[in-house]
């Protein structure tokens, strides 16, 4: 069985370590974890990974968050994942709290640019997605500044446990499925 995990994130070494890059930081971790690399495709970069009998394929977009939909959509129907429950988007939330997953089966876009361009690609807002929060340490008018900036010392340090924890959901997520895996990382 094929799987896709799609981090979003934008590309380049000046995005590299900013919260909007959270997706690519956890895809990273993934495929270490999976012991395999990630090499330059069409639209991104892909790692793919075997995990308790599935097929694991890791992409981070490299079309720019606001083009993050023609890369899922291109990769969808490359790998031939016509069901949208074997699809998981990770990203950037900064309406949770930083250090919390949230996973859900659907939903709107809240403002993520990212987001509203996959809805609109796939013209559907039921595709699930495990949300990484980043907090909202940001005054009125700087959100922009805020997800395109670097993490504060405070968040590097807690940020391994965060990073493996979402790991590990995207692992549970494709083998024991949304439910039981949204019950024991939606709590932490």
């Amino acid at each position: 069985m094929k799987y896709l995990a799609v981090g979003l994130g934008n590309p380049g070494i000046k995005y590299s370590n900013t919260r909007h890059n959270i997706g690519f930081k956890v895809l990273d971790h993934l495929a270490q974890d999976l012991a395999v690399p990630f090499e330059s495709v069409t639209h991104g970069h892909m790692a793919t990974g075997k995990h308790k009998g599935r097929t694991i394929y890791m992409l981070k977009p490299n079309t720019y968050m606001n083009l993050s939909g023609k890369a899922v959509n291109y990769w969808m129907q490359k790998l031939k994942i016509k069901s949208l429950d074997r699809v998981l988007v990770v990203v950037d939330d900064i309406h949770i709290d930083f250090e919390v997953i949230r996973i859900r089966k659907k939903g709107s876009h809240g403002g993520h640019n990212g987001l509203r361009n996959i809805q609109e690609v796939l013209q559907t807002q039921e595709y699930p997605r495990l949300r990484m929060g980043i907090g909202q340490n940001f005054y009125s008018g700087q959100q922009i500044d805020f997800v395109l900036g670097e993490w504060s010392a405070d968040e590097e340090a807690g940020l391994p446990l965060f990073i493996q924890n979402a790991s590990e959901a995207i692992k549970s997520y494709f083998t024991i499925g949304p439910a039981r895996t949204m019950n024991e990382f939606n709590t932490k």
